[in-house]
């Protein structure tokens, strides 16, 4: 299989992909994770990251595209991935299918994660993490057992710049202008899954699950 996630940030794509992965071993590749590692090493990528995503604003098509292409070359891709963060803009998709038909493969699915501005406000303002282990936390949901100190290695708990509220209207605002546009774009290749994570990530996953049999694709 070789499907996206699309869905505004904290709309828990990275919840569902941790489902996909469990269920399917499909590979989980997080345009995210990989920015967040640059920032950390303080690589040349990393930095001019960095200055977008404390703002809240799109990493630019030229970065991002020839990071994914690098990523997609390496022989764990060849069975198949799963896309979290990417494609964006309508100008990444057009790069990714040149891509995948260099390789003379196609998308499998673009699975559409459905949740209201409101909820991701609610849910990301309380998002933590640890800065040494990467452990994550939710004030509402999972808090740490000592408010700031980190359950798994002891280190220190914070919220990230890009999880603030001010960070987060800006990323709405983003997605909304610049990413929804890409589920029009992907309806028109038949390859929209629609799934609901309002109440809870189990029922959205179940829904994915019905939509992937339904396709025969699993």
């Amino acid at each position: 299989m070789r499907l996206i996630l699309l869905g505004a940030p904290g709309s828990g794509k990275g919840t569902i992909a941790a489902e996909l992965t469990k269920n399917y071993g499909i590979l989980h590749i997080s345009t995210g994770d990989i920015f967040r590692a640059n920032i950390k090493e303080q690589t040349p990528l990393g930095l001019e990251a960095k200055k977008y995503i404390d703002q809240g604003a799109l990493v630019p098509d030229s970065l991002t595209i020839a990071m994914i292409e690098d990523r997609l070359a390496q022989p764990d891709c060849e069975a198949g991935f799963m896309l979290d963060g990417f494609p964006r803009t309508i100008i990444q998709a057009q790069e990714l299918d040149k891509m995948l038909a260099k390789k003379g493969v196609a998308l499998t699915a673009a699975i559409s994660i459905v949740i209201s501005d409101d909820e991701i406000k609610m849910r990301v303002s309380g998002r933590r993490v640890c800065i040494v282990c990467g452990a994550s936390y939710n004030i509402p949901f999972k808090p740490a057992k000592v408010d700031g100190i980190c359950d798994v290695c002891g280190g220190e708990v914070i919220q990230r710049d890009d999880d603030k509220p001010e960070t987060v209207l800006s990323r709405l605002k983003t997605y909304h202008e610049k990413t929804q546009p890409l589920i029009d774009y992907y309806k028109a290749q038949n390859l929209i899954l629609t799934a609901n994570n309002e109440v809870n990530y189990l029922l959205a996953f179940e829904e994915i699950k019905k939509g992937l049999a339904l396709r025969k694709i699993i």
